[in-house]
């Protein structure tokens, strides 16, 4: 039974007074000002489920305007709960995988946990599963594992975790190919950047694609070719990079740049650099002869030469999003509330109408 102290339901909790010293807010501080118990504090820190609607609010506006910390020494203590949980990251120079991993470890610190960095070689798969081994040894409340490659996937399908885990997934799908559903980041942002290329009077596309054995880049690739065939367009060819600016100016040189396209697309922003570069030495104008679009918005992408048009994703939402879901596989579904998750398109100057 809840033994929380009669307040009215509407009475919202009263303005913060600091403890004294700069001393660090504990739950009797939070109890005082919300005008309950303290073991009702230690109940909605717990998560127990039982406690009013109203009593709840007054408690989370304490807690806010007392910017509490809950003490995660003290709480292994009391509950023998590991408070560390494991992120399984490779190729971090890519700035997804990185900001992704970033978001993770806001998401982890919001939440009171530590988040301990494990970089993965996804080349080398004995080195993968030794270190997959020695996670499991550890006392961690939970591991989240980046599968952005067919290897990782295949590392983390084979291992059996001892703690939840949450393998941040990129779907597919044969059947039903998930990126082309406008909800997704993939499907979403190519609908995007084909309709905003299609209303310019684009009618001749060509694509620069990731390096196959990534989900994301296949998943990118189904959903520019699903947009297009939305418009009854047919694309005019496709060339394959590394996510790397030289990959880019390679397959621009190699394909792109000989054919009649007045529309490329371009699986990332590194790889679109490069190819801009390309098309400039083939003496084709960007965007007066041809307009490029990249995909990701890196800090750097206003900064190209033109501005590059780019999908934005929010890396950070999706780090903390991937932590929420490992959260709600340790403490329950009641533990987060995933947000909306939906890129946008940002139109520079690297897009104009298609040339007569």
């Amino acid at each position: 039974m809840d033994t929380e102290r009669a307040a009215p339901d509407a009475v919202a909790a009263p303005a913060a007074a600091a403890p004294a010293g700069g001393k660090r807010a504990t739950i009797y501080d939070v109890a005082r000002l919300a005008g309950v118990s303290h073991q009702t504090v230690s109940r909605y820190l717990k998560g127990y489920e039982g406690i009013r609607p109203a009593t709840r609010e007054r408690v989370e506006q304490a807690l806010k305007a007392l910017d509490y910390r809950m003490n995660m020494t003290a709480r292994s203590l009391a509950t023998r709960k590991s408070n560390r949980v494991a992120a399984l990251v490779h190729d971090i120079v890519q700035v997804g995988p990185s900001k992704t991993a970033q978001g993770a470890s806001s998401g982890a610190h919001d939440a009171g946990y530590v988040l301990d960095f494990i970089s993965l070689d996804f080349r080398d798969r004995a080195a993968i599963d030794e270190a997959l081994e020695l996670v499991n040894r550890q006392d961690l409340a939970g591991v989240i594992a980046m599968s952005t490659t067919d290897e990782m996937a295949a590392a983390f399908a084979a291992t059996e975790f001892r703690m939840p885990a949450f393998i941040v997934p990129e779907d597919e799908d044969d059947d039903d190919l998930r990126s082309n559903d406008p909800q997704t980041v993939h499907g979403h942002g190519m609908k995007l950047t084909v309709d905003h290329l299609v209303a310019l009077g684009h009618r001749r596309f060509f694509y620069i694609a990731g390096p196959s054995g990534w989900s994301s880049a296949r998943n990118r690739a189904a959903a520019y070719h699903f947009a297009l065939e939305h418009h009854g367009i047919a694309s005019l060819g496709e060339a394959e990079g590394d996510w790397s600016p030289a990959s880019g100016y390679a397959a621009a040189h190699r394909a792109a740049v000989h054919t009649d396209a007045t529309a490329l697309l371009v699986a990332n922003d590194q790889m679109a650099l490069g190819a801009m570069l390309a098309l400039e030495e083939h003496g084709r104008r960007v965007p007066e002869d041809v307009s490029v679009v990249g995909f990701d918005d890196i800090p750097e992408a206003r900064f190209f030469r033109p501005p590059l048009t780019t999908v934005r994703q929010d890396f950070d939402l999706q780090g903390h999003i991937a932590f929420g879901r490992l959260l709600q596989l340790i403490d329950g579904p009641g533990a987060y509330t995933e947000p909306p998750n939906v890129p946008d398109l940002i139109v520079r100057r690297s897009t104009a109408p298609a040339p007569r």
